[in-house]
């Protein structure tokens, strides 16, 4: 079987890492933070973009998960007053990808109001977690079928525990972000996401279950498999 190498472009601790080294991948994270725990093979500490148009073509795919405090609906609403703060990097990263020219995958929260097509939406639901964590992501240079995702149908019966508004409710769904509302513990997050290499809870909330780039990382790599290694 050939190797297939991933480039994962703002890597954080690791989560879409796994997935794809679950799926058959080496990977490779790149991160201007250090990360320690990096899940995946190998971490390169600094700018994802400039590393990206200088190795991006010794890869046979890219997974980019651009920083999403610009646009998530949490900075529209709880948090619009740090609105001002952040900056999109999706324009500029897609803009990158086009020109390395490799299959590319860019994730996102869903919902936001990135500017970027929602080719696949996975809810934690999909894989049996615990969590829902819905996330979309932009495919470019390939394609793969969507999962349906009927909320009415997938979520009924489904809760997640905590206080809301001031009422306790119990529930089988964690809610992996935040210091209040009777969220859980770390443990807790571990379980609901499918991660044990980290019990970080800034990572854990920034991470994406493993089984999601599982499930995309196994119809990517039919893709690539079928075109030349990357040199």
């Amino acid at each position: 079987m050939r190797r297939r190498r991933m480039l994962d472009l703002y890597c954080c601790a690791g989560g879409a890492a796994r997935g794809y080294q679950l799926a058959g991948w080496e990977v490779d994270g790149v991160d201007v933070v250090r990360q320690p725990r990096y899940a995946g093979d190998r971490f390169v500490q600094g700018d994802a973009i400039e590393y990206l148009l200088e190795h991006g073509h010794e890869y046979d795919a890219v997974h980019a998960s651009p920083p999403c405090q610009a646009d998530c609906t949490l900075t529209l609403g709880t948090n619009q007053h740090l609105a001002g703060n952040h900056t999109s990097w999706i324009a500029a990263t897609r803009a990158a990808l086009l020109i390395v020219g490799r299959p590319y995958v860019i994730e996102q929260p869903f919902p936001s109001r990135a500017k970027m097509r929602k080719d696949v939406m996975l809810c934690g639901l999909h894989f049996g977690l615990k969590v829902f964590r819905h996330r979309q992501f932009e495919l470019g240079g390939w394609s793969m079928p969507n999962l349906a995702h009927k909320q009415s149908e997938l979520h009924a019966g489904h809760r997640v525990a905590g206080w809301r508004h001031g009422v306790r409710y119990e529930g089988d769904m964690v809610a992996p972000y935040g210091d209040g509302g009777g969220k859980g513990s770390a443990a807790d997050w571990q379980a609901a996401m499918g991660i044990d290499w980290t019990d970080d809870k800034e990572e854990l909330a920034e991470a994406i279950p493993p089984a999601y780039t599982r499930h995309i990382g196994a119809a990517l790599a039919l893709h690539v498999d079928g075109l030349p290694e990357a040199a």
